[in-house]
């Protein structure tokens, strides 16, 4: 096998044609080529004058000796697992997210039968709630954007980048693409499947599961954890049903049996945090970060990105800016191009932002979040969920600026840094439905957070011309980026509670959909060697 690297290709090409031209550059008869297939492909715009895709291609070739230029790669080992585990009790996963479900599909691909326990609905139904919420103001607080099968990630862009090199990232990919993700997300540097296409595979995941002998328990919440001897001997559940007038109805509790439990439950399972402290599960605080989202009219975002000269068929353009101040940092995350602003709340009488794009990415405006760090030290006391409650302070004060009625607060970025209350809407148009409250965000924020957002906004104007225009609206809060607590774990996966394996981005060992799914096929591993 052979890497050929560095192919700049100036025209939109088939993935044939693209062949076609490194063979014609490097001399390579066709009929030589016995496999091949694109290994990267990206978009060089550093110069807006000369904008151009930059490929890798690997190869199995004739006469490769002959072909000057390249690197010989060896062919990728398959992944081995040593299955060592002896007990037959069923595992129980805690959490239908991504680190949950690639735990679950790499248990039923060892041969495992795992039970998946969730909170909110299947992917299907979840999505209802979510649209009810976004036009109606009803949240269901079991299932919304931060609870049900496929986590807080599947209302999102879908982005699949990783600034890890873990090998079981493109397991991952592989694994995805399989269940019908684009072919496009094993090669683009920059893959993305989009909450679209991410919640037709979510359920394909699900019922592949299923097919294999797992089972999943969903409207089901893990109300306590089943101790003795230090090692965990089960977990006690209820299961909520939903009857008439949306009135919500607990069924008597049960108890599971097992002696292994992953705990994949995301970065705003709070009540669960705070069984699990109760329960003397050694817990820490984390740094995590705050802030709001930002809109802009995506066509800005071409033009500084791409700039006007192009003729290439380029996809809508993406950002990711990091400002270093004396005492903060300020970056933007989880970036939608043509996207939209989400209602994301979990709990009552609270507002939480986030962004979501649908594969093809065709909305007006672009949103990011632009998050200010906190650190460990900005609260008082010692308890390891001071976090969670700096958190839900901001998201209470949000709710009440925006009417108290779900409403989000949003204000022009020209009045934020003014400290002024917006009086009207500009060329930018808020997204975020079930509606807006014209505001002052500056009122919700402590002063080193607005002070530190203000310093990122202009420096960020620097680079991306525009970014801090007087009309990019600003919607508050976004609070959820990341959890403000770790479930510490040894090197084995395991907590101080023999038989508990925290996983994911909830028990703070991943940040987005791949380093989670990661995580999640590591604790199955881990299991399957135990």
């Amino acid at each position: 096998m052979i890497r050929i690297e560095n192919i700049k290709i100036r025209e939109d090409l088939s993935k044939q044609a693209v062949l076609q031209y490194v063979c014609k550059k490097k001399k390579i008869p066709l009929q030589d080529v016995l496999e091949w297939r694109i290994d990267k492909k990206s978009i060089d715009a550093r110069n807006k004058k000369d904008v151009h895709y930059n490929y890798s291609i690997i190869m199995k070739c004739r006469n490769e000796k002959r072909i000057k230029g390249v690197r010989k790669i060896e062919e990728s080992q398959e992944l081995h697992i040593v299955i060592n585990r002896k007990s037959e009790k069923r595992p129980v996963i805690v959490g239908a997210g991504p680190s949950g479900l690639f735990c679950a599909l790499t248990l039923v691909q060892n041969g495992m039968k795992p039970i998946i326990i969730e909170q909110g609905k299947k992917v299907e139904e979840r999505e209802k709630d979510v649209e009810t919420f976004r036009q109606y103001a009803i949240l269901n607080t079991l299932s919304n954007i931060q609870f049900g099968e496929g986590g807080a990630g599947t209302f999102s862009d879908g982005k699949l980048t990783t600034g890890t090199h873990n090998p079981l990232s493109q397991k991952v990919l592989e694994l995805f693409y399989e269940l019908g993700a684009p072919e496009e997300i094993l090669y683009t540097s920059k893959p993305h499947i989009g909450t679209d296409k991410l919640i037709t595979i979510i359920k394909k995941m699900r019922e592949y599961i299923e097919s294999q002998g797992g089972e999943f328990l969903f409207s089901t919440k893990v109300i306590d954890f089943l101790v003795k001897n230090n090692k965990i001997t089960g977990v006690v559940c209820q299961r909520y049903v939903i009857k008439e007038g949306e009135k919500r109805d607990r069924t008597d509790s049960f108890s599971i049996e097992t002696d292994t439990v992953v705990l994949a439950i995301g970065h705003s399972a709070r009540d669960t945090f705070y069984k699990l402290y109760e329960k003397g599960f050694d817990l820490e605080r984390k740094n995590f970060s705050v802030g709001v989202r930002i809109e802009h009219k995506q066509e800005m975002i071409n033009k500084a990105q791409y700039g006007e000269e192009t003729t290439l068929q380029l996809p809508p353009a993406e950002y990711k800016l990091a400002y270093h101040g004396k005492e903060r940092s300020c970056y933007t995350f989880c970036m939608c191009p043509g996207g939209y602003v989400m209602a994301s709340s979990s709990e009552e009488n609270t507002v939480v932002t986030n962004g979501m794009s649908k594969y093809a990415r065709d909305g007006e405006n672009a949103n990011s979040a632009v998050l200010v760090n906190v650190v460990t030290s900005d609260f008082p006391g010692d308890s390891p969920l001071a976090g969670i409650e700096f958190q839900k302070a901001l998201e209470e004060k949000a709710f009440i600026l925006g009417g108290k009625n779900y409403y989000a607060p949003i204000q022009r970025v020209e009045d934020f840094l003014e400290n002024k209350k917006s009086m009207h809407i500009g060329e930018v148009k808020p997204t975020y439905l079930p509606g807006v409250t014209l505001s002052n965000l500056n009122e919700i924020f402590p002063k080193w957070i607005s002070k530190t957002l203000k310093e990122g906004l202009l420096y960020f104007d620097t680079e991306i011309k525009g970014f801090a225009s007087a009309d990019a609206i600003l919607t508050g809060v976004e609070t959820r980026s990341s959890s403000p607590v770790k479930i510490k774990r040894d090197e084995k996966y395991i907590s101080n509670i023999k038989g508990v394996y925290p996983c994911g981005e909830g028990a703070g060992y991943a940040g987005g959909i791949m380093t989670a799914a990661v995580d999640g096929m590591r604790c199955a591993i881990a299991i399957l060697e135990e």
